[in-house]
């Protein structure tokens, strides 16, 4: 995956707000909130910031 780190830096979470980090290994952006926690996909280097698409970490 590759997401420029200023793209990341402005990347939140669509369900509340919490900035994203990248999850090693694999091609997936995981919500930094603890009460949230949710992961979403990487697709083509894109990120898809859709709850609907997201799974629980």
């Amino acid at each position: 995956m590759k997401i420029d780190d200023w793209l990341l830096d402005i990347l939140a979470c669509p369900a509340c707000r919490s900035p994203l980090t990248e999850v090693a290994g694999q091609d997936e952006l995981a919500c930094t909130s603890e009460s949230c926690g949710l992961v979403y996909p990487v697709r083509d280097d894109i990120p898809v910031l859709l709850v609907d698409e997201a799974r629980k970490a």
